[in-house]
């Protein structure tokens, strides 16, 4: 299967920073306005097979998006998160890390990334 993350060129996603080890990944979207992700340029399939470059590569293109994306959309907050494995949402199995600016006239505003996952409906049934 063809990993939508190896060849970004072929797929919808456009390159908005880069530096050695990561790019900075967005798409049109039409609800997270300014959202993208972060990933690593080798195939990792979760962030802990990421090197150690890796891992401050990807630091430091974070600030550098944020600082793109404070100045474009001048977002209230920020969620940034990974899903790794089937169970932890992972749906692409290429390392990813979303970077996701929120905005105070959201109807979730203030509702963060473990909102969905501290809900009665999530507990386990053992």
């Amino acid at each position: 299967m063809r990993c939508p993350f190896c060849s970004p060129a072929l797929d919808q996603a456009q390159v908005i920073l880069e530096n050695v080890h990561c790019l900075f990944l967005q798409q049109p979207e039409p609800v997270l306005i300014g959202s993208g992700l972060i990933i690593p340029r080798q195939h990792r399939e979760t962030l802990f097979d990421l090197t150690g470059e890796e891992w401050e590569a990807t630091f430091s293109l974070l600030t550098q998006a944020k600082a793109l994306l404070d100045q474009r959309y001048a977002p209230a907050g920020y969620n940034i998160g990974w899903n790794c494995g089937q169970v932890g949402g992972q749906e692409v199995f290429h390392a990813h890390l979303h970077v996701i600016p929120r905005y105070q006239d959201e109807p979730l505003a203030g509702k963060g990334i473990r909102y969905w996952l501290k809900q009665d409906s999530n507990k386990r049934s053992r």
